[in-house]
């Protein structure tokens, strides 16, 4: 990076927004923060303070995008973007879009102009219009004022044909079809298939089609490209999610054969730890097991009252090796996806089920941390070694829960005394530390669909949260950090598991709503975890509880995975990394070789490789885990969709989840079902929507607001599309309006952010 040229000095707006622009320009550093800007224009002591305190006000102003320690113009795309291919534009060249970008904060989607070889490289395909695919951007400093203003290359095609329409096939009696789409937003739309134009595809049939064109009066009509798949009855429906989201859930051949010849790991350079009583805790219904832990009293002098704690972890890495047929099938998938009937599991079930899952009395390779804390949960020290292992107990969590209540089992009684209670004592030191951090405590209970034998929708059920969970969350969180500060030690490169502070925008969206409940959210302060628990704090047990967690939740950032630390707001962590779960998440993987190459453990290390290539992975790993949850979700309202569809009529409580101008979301309180209740059948008067109230008023005062409890009627059930249309039966409340600066109305139309909300 060249120093500027200009005399020392502390630089002015302008004078930043000049080097980030030059410097972006010009392929600069990846990361712009503090330092390199105090670097290039000779700052030292008070004037570094004051470029920081410069650096905050031009985020709250707009001028500039803060993320962690890193700045950038605001609305410039990251050098590693995840895109949607859209078009091609008058030279042929193909254009991109970015999947995430927050058109409400930072204006329109930038376009992207590919660079594409003219011939695939072998086994990397060429991509086309509607492709997804990762891609380096940077700034294009010859592109005219109506040329998209970035220029890049694909670096990754994830998957194809992103904006291909999936629908389900249902044939007439005359031999001619109709597609019902499977997307949401056309729940209750259809097209029309000529029998010449079905091809291979049966009744009930997930197919991909190609619009054919429109009719004057009719449905448009369509040509079935693909079949992929029956997805009649309930059981299937998570093919749909699949399909629509391209999950593979088949491993390539090669990646099979590999599994299969897998021997069992030998004691040959590792410790033995098989004397060590480690137990797993897990779900009752868990079919593979990851992490084992045990506790004991440090006998050290200077730890008085301390714990050594151990949390050892299959090692995973000495079976997937870097660039295997398994190791390039396990980044693919990314991660484990969890549906109600089914697991597509990132690796096959004879390394996941088999070889690495932490089975009782059965010899087992692991990567193991051990941790010293104190007797207020403070971590004095930790080391990894790699071992053999022997889980002496597989428990479940009410299982332990119960044991430590008084109510033993077989398998729990003589586990007790000399392993259950030194587990919850040390627990009990964690779980002061853990208060004295301060992490974010929001209250969000988590559903749980249970099947039937058959495979369709039984009820919906909330697990009790216990004392379990609690100590298993603990121990990871601890091993965790534990993997990020030895590898920055050791100077090893890593993914890092990163959440970024709240955007200044929504934390204004957030404190203009708590002035309406009559709650301050101090501004112009270092913003933590701690402030938002207090105001959880003052509306515990009040009107305004529910209300104050959702939009508390919808105020965080999302987290990701990144080759850089920018640490983890939700944890209040300054550095985090998943070490945890290898067998389903492929960053915890990378973190595992880079503890075996950084700590010398033997094979399976993280190769070398720049860090652009692990920019690259972070951003994959990332979509993945979105896809993988956007998945979940819809194949849960499928599930529920169909269970509802023949209950068109029937009357539920429901509490209200979001408020657009268009109508009010809805979530069911006995299954958790999302539905959606158009604000023309709100009633005869016009209701107004208050973004800063997150509510729809009438001239009359009634007012239907987030989180508010009303009745509501199924009208409408799209099961394919998981979609449900109710109407308000009862609810809503007379409130008197808020203060305002200015009774200058609102505009009517649909702003960016409540077309989003759809």
């Amino acid at each position: 990076m060249a120093k500027d040229d200009t005399a020392k000095h502390t630089p002015s707006r302008e004078d930043i927004l000049a080097f980030i622009t030059r410097e972006t320009e010009a392929g600069g550093p990846r990361k712009i923060g503090v330092r390199e800007i105090a670097r290039a224009f000779g700052a030292a002591g008070d004037d570094r303070i004051a470029i920081k305190r410069l650096l905050a006000e031009m985020a709250d102003e707009g001028l500039l995008e803060k993320r962690g320690k890193r700045v950038n113009r605001k609305g410039t795309l990251p050098p590693v973007a995840l895109v949607d291919i859209i078009a091609r534009d008058r030279d042929g060249e193909m254009v991109a879009a970015p999947v995430e970008w927050d058109e409400d904060e930072l204006g329109p989607a930038p376009r992207i102009r590919i660079h594409a070889p003219r011939r695939a490289r072998p086994g990397e395909p060429l991509p086309g219009v509607g492709d997804r695919a990762l891609v380096r951007a940077e700034p294009d400093r010859d592109a005219g004022p109506d040329e998209p203003p970035y220029v890049g290359r694909v670096v990754k095609l994830l998957s194809r044909q992103r904006q291909r329409v999936l629908g389900v096939l249902h044939i007439e009696a005359n031999g001619a079809g109709r597609i019902e789409p499977i997307d949401k937003k056309q729940a209750g739309r259809e097209f029309a298939v000529a029998a010449a134009d079905i091809g291979a595809g049966k009744h009930g049939d997930l197919v991909s089609i190609d619009l054919v064109g429109k009719t004057r009066f009719g449905a448009p009509r369509a040509r079935v490209r693909e079949t992929l798949g029956s997805v009649t009855g309930e059981k299937a429906v998570s093919l749909i999610a699949l399909r629509a989201h391209d999950i593979p859930d088949v491993f390539r051949a090669e990646a099979t054969t590999e599994a299969e010849r897998a021997q069992p790991a030998s004691l040959h350079g590792r410790e033995d730890w098989r004397d060590l009583p480690l137990v797993t805790i897990d779900p009752p219904d868990a079919k593979d097991h990851d992490d084992a832990v045990h506790a004991a009293p440090d006998n050290a002098p200077d730890n008085d009252g301390g714990f050594v704690l151990t949390v050892a972890i299959a090692d995973v890495a000495h079976y997937v090796t870097p660039r295997s047929a398994l190791d390039r099938d396990a980044l693919e998938r990314g991660n484990s996806v969890y549906f109600p009937d089914r697991v597509v599991p990132m690796l096959p079930e004879r390394i996941s089920n088999d070889l690495c899952s932490l089975r009782p009395n059965e010899d087992r390779p692991a990567l193991a941390v051990r941790m010293r804390v104190t007797s207020k949960g403070r971590k004095i020290d930790h080391s990894f070694h790699r071992v053999m292992m022997r889980s002496h107990a597989k428990l479940a969590y009410a299982q332990a829960q119960d044991a430590i209540e008084g109510r033993t089992d077989e398998t729990t009684k003589p586990l007790l005394a000399p392993v259950l209670q030194t587990l919850y004592a040390a627990h009990e030191a964690l779980r002061h530390a853990r208060n004295l951090r301060a992490p974010l405590d929001l209250d969000l209970p988590e559903r749980k669909i249970l099947l039937k034998k058959d495979g369709s929708f039984d009820r919906v059920i909330i697990p009790p949260r216990l004392e379990a969970h609690r100590l298993i969350e603990e121990f990871m969180i601890l091993a965790n950090v534990a993997a990020a500060e030895t590898l920055e030690q050791h100077r090893q490169q890593l993914i890092y598991r990163a959440h970024d502070e709240p955007s200044r925008e929504k934390v204004t969206a957030l404190s203009e709503f708590l002035a309406t409940i009559g709650v301050k959210l101090a501004k112009g302060q270092a913003l933590r975890p701690a402030h938002f628990n207090v105001i959880l704090g003052r509306v515990k047990g009040l009107e305004h509880e529910n209300i104050v967690n959702e939009i508390i939740l919808r105020t965080q950032a999302q987290a990701e995975y990144t080759h850089e630390n920018y640490g983890h707001f939700g944890l209040n962590l300054r550095r985090y990394a998943h070490f945890t779960s290898p067998i389903r998440r492929y960053a915890d993987l990378i973190v595992h070789r880079a503890l075996i190459r950084a700590l010398k453990l033997g094979e399976g290390a993280l190769p070398e490789m720049p860090v652009g290539e692990l920019a690259e992975i972070a951003a994959r790993i990332s979509a993945a885990e979105r896809r993988a949850m956007a998945a979940e979700r819809e194949t849960v309202d499928r599930l529920i969709a169909h269970h509802l569809a023949d209950q068109i009529g029937a009357r539920f409580q429901a509490r209200i989840s979001g408020v657009t101008r268009s109508g009010l979301f809805v979530r069911l309180a006995e299954t958790g079902a999302d539905g959606f209740v158009p604000a023309a059948t709100l009633g005869r008067e016009y209701y107004a929507y208050d973004e800063a109230a997150h509510a729809l008023t009438s001239r009359s005062g009634v007012s239907y607001r987030l989180a508010d409890i009303i009745e509501v009627k199924l009208i409408e059930a799209a099961p394919i599309a998981g979609a449900l249309r109710f109407e308000v039966v009862s609810g809503g409340e007379r409130r008197a309006p808020p203060p305002r600066a200015s009774a200058k109305p609102k505009d009517r139309r649909p702003s960016a952010r409540a077309k989003k909300n759809r």
